[in-house]
């Protein structure tokens, strides 16, 4: 039998008896309590000293003085708690106490309870008792509520707050955060069994060609993958050649951050998946960053089922500016729904992803800042490049690095300065929170969500620049788990193609026409690139004089051209992957570029499988395996300072309002 639970007693300042608790009619002022900070002195906790201290960084920071406190070390959570039950004349909620009374959530709606981080708790008599850690916003709150009786506080450790948050907003916030996009921009609409009639029609079109004219169904498989490889060959092209260019003078600063010149609060956000070294490497990596740690807002995406994480998460001794959000059970199982409930509880104005195993440059928060700071406000995203540190491993792991070095550095910023769509990457994102939750965030069923959503910031005029700062992953070294993981980014290209497709007069009106036909390049030529790069291939055997299908309508002269085609694609790889890998800790992988057509047909395999499970699986996402290939030498690169402790910057003086 469960004990039974003990009643919430309530107190009131010391001019009240203890017995009698105040009530603050809602069309009724409370008089002002007593400073925090004077509080925590008369208790012997903080000094003058770290009052003045706390005082000049709160100039700079929206928050409370006791927040800032506790993460500079100064006092802990409990000692707040007391504190700023004093303060408000309430007592802490035991941890015994009833779960909050789901009948209450009307009286307060979902955004403004993760605002001001308060749940309706329950009645007694005509009070509603209103569970928070923030009663300095109580004016603020009592004007949200739905409620015309006296409102009494109870104090909860976040902790307390985060489930109870959950347990009565959960369910709604996790619907929401899968419904997103709107279905115009969604693939949630997407028809598997549809998918397959529509395969099966164009199946036996090809067959009926085939039986018809088998001569003109070569012909035509062979002129549309010369056309994509060409397609593809130009747009490479130009981008290196866009790269070769004198890079553009910087364009004005934009007002958004740049109004003052006080830093934001920056959300990072890590969607967590069966990873169980939370306390080991994923938070050390985090703690490099060189970001005042009362500006940082780490959150940890944990699946409520995934019990291998929230295990880990037991164990591990969490920072106070690092927080778990468990995203309620739901479908799809997916990256992009869990960020998209995991922003209802970002603190900050720019918010970023990472990835499990990143381990990004320390000083990569200040650099997305300032640059925010330097461009126009159309420009609301910032993508970062990626790198590996596990290049070693073996040769799929320096193909991968060669790879991501000329997508990052070279192809993407030559793309970004084309006037192109952006084709986000996974991690090293961060936005200006306003476009982000006007674009509808990620679309929760899209197993690509970066793309997608870079598509959608080009439709509606926003811009995403490549900034100058590296994360460093895992390289993917395994054939198996390789294939697995390129299956799923191209099941998404071909997924986020036809999304976006199925108006094309409108996508034409939003992208322009230098754009819409980039798109079909970026995005389906990719694709099928992929998927017939091993009929180009076939070719091949014309070098040992063995007969092919296409000699009966290709003279000796035409196989020259075809030669020479080939040849020059080539050096354009060639080129391009050398001049992107110009770093020391590039260069040495150089000798290795011959082997990349080699390479690439793994992910030709991939997009069969791609495409094979858009027609079977297409909301399936292929979990992406972290740990498997870094050896004990490899490790991330130096960190320039130690982060371990709370690093602040913020020293200047000034008369703030303490809170």
């Amino acid at each position: 039998m469960a004990p039974p639970q003990r009643p919430l007693r309530w107190t009131s300042p010391p001019a009240q008896p203890m017995h009698a608790p105040r009530l603050h009619p809602v069309s009724e002022a409370p008089p002002p309590p007593p400073r925090l900070a004077e509080i925590l002195r008369a208790q012997g906790l903080i000094t003058a000293q770290d009052v003045s201290d706390a005082l000049a960084q709160q100039a700079h920071l929206d928050l409370p003085i006791g927040e800032i406190l506790v993460l500079q070390g100064r006092i802990t959570e409990d000692q707040l708690l007391r504190a700023l039950a004093t303060q408000f004349g309430t007592r802490l909620l035991p941890e015994e106490a009833q779960a909050p009374d789901a009948g209450l959530a009307h009286k307060l709606p979902a955004s403004l309870a993760i605002r001001f981080s308060a749940v309706p708790l329950r009645m007694v008599g005509p009070a509603l008792v209103v569970l928070t850690n923030r009663p300095d916003l109580g004016v603020d709150l009592r004007d949200g509520l739905e409620h015309d009786g006296p409102v009494l506080f109870a104090i909860a450790t976040r902790h307390q707050m985060k489930q109870a948050l959950t347990t009565i907003y959960g369910n709604d916030l996790i619907r929401l955060a899968e419904a997103y996009p709107a279905d115009a921009m969604s693939c949630r609409t997407w028809r598997a069994r549809k998918a397959m009639q529509r395969a099966a029609l164009a199946g036996a079109a090809v067959l009926a060609v085939a039986l018809w004219s088998p001569v003109a169904l070569l012909i035509g498989i062979y002129a549309v993958a010369l056309g994509i490889a060409g397609s593809n060959a130009l747009l490479k092209w130009l981008a290196v050649h866009e790269m070769s260019k004198q890079a553009p003078p910087a364009p004005p600063p934009g007002p958004d951050l740049a109004q003052d010149q006080r830093d934001p609060v920056v959300t990072v956000m890590l969607p967590l998946f069966k990873e169980p070294d939370i306390a080991g490497h994923l938070v050390q990596r985090v703690a490099r960053l060189d970001y005042p740690r009362e500006l940082l807002d780490v959150l940890l995406l944990i699946e409520e089922g995934d019990s291998t994480t929230r295990d880990a998460l037991a164990r591990a001794d969490l920072p106070f500016w690092m927080r778990a959000i468990i995203i309620p059970p739901g479908h799809p199982q997916t990256k992009p729904r869990a960020m998209n409930y995991g922003l209802n509880f970002a603190r900050g104005s720019v918010v970023g992803v990472y990835d499990a195993e990143d381990a990004p440059e320390p000083d990569q928060l200040r650099k997305v800042v300032e640059r925010f700071r330097e461009v126009p406000p159309e420009v609301v995203c910032l993508q970062g490049q990626l790198d590996y540190y596990n290049p070693g491993h073996n040769w799929l792991s320096r193909c991968f690095t060669l790879e991501y070095a000329t997508w990052f550095r070279l192809l993407l910023p030559g793309v970004q300065r084309l006037g192109l769509f952006v084709p986000l990457g996974g991690t090293t994102l961060f936005f200006r929170r306003t476009a982000l939750e006007e674009m509808g965030a990620w679309d929760a069923h899209n197993v690509t969500e970066d793309a997608d959503l870079g598509l959608r910031l080009a439709r509606n005029g926003y811009k995403t620049e490549i900034v100058e700062t590296t994360t460093f992953e895992e390289a993917n070294a395994a054939p198996l788990p390789w294939v697995k993981q390129r299956s799923r980014w191209l099941k998404g290209y071909a997924m986020t193609w036809a999304t976006h497709m199925r108006d094309p007069v409108q996508l034409w009106r939003d992208l322009g026409p230098r754009r819409f036909i980039g798109l079909q390049v970026q995005l389906l030529g990719t694709v099928f690139g992929f998927a017939l790069a091993p009929v180009l291939w076939s070719l091949v055997i014309k070098l040992f004089g063995w007969p092919h299908p296409l000699d009966a309508v290709v003279p000796p002269g035409g196989y020259l051209g075809l030669a020479l085609f080939f040849l020059s694609t080539q050096m354009l790889t060639f080129l391009a992957t050398w001049r992107a890998t110009a770093q020391a800790r590039h260069r040495r992988l150089r000798r290795w570029i011959p082997v990349l057509d080699v390479y690439f047909l793994l992910a030709s395999a991939a997009t069969l499988l791609g495409l094979l499970e858009l027609l079977v699986s297409p909301f399936h996402w292929r979990k992406t395996a972290h740990g498997q290939f870094s050896g004990a030498a490899e490790t991330a690169p130096p960190t320039q300072t130690d982060q371990s402790a709370p690093a602040s910057s913020l020293s200047r003086t000034s008369n703030a309002v303490d809170k």
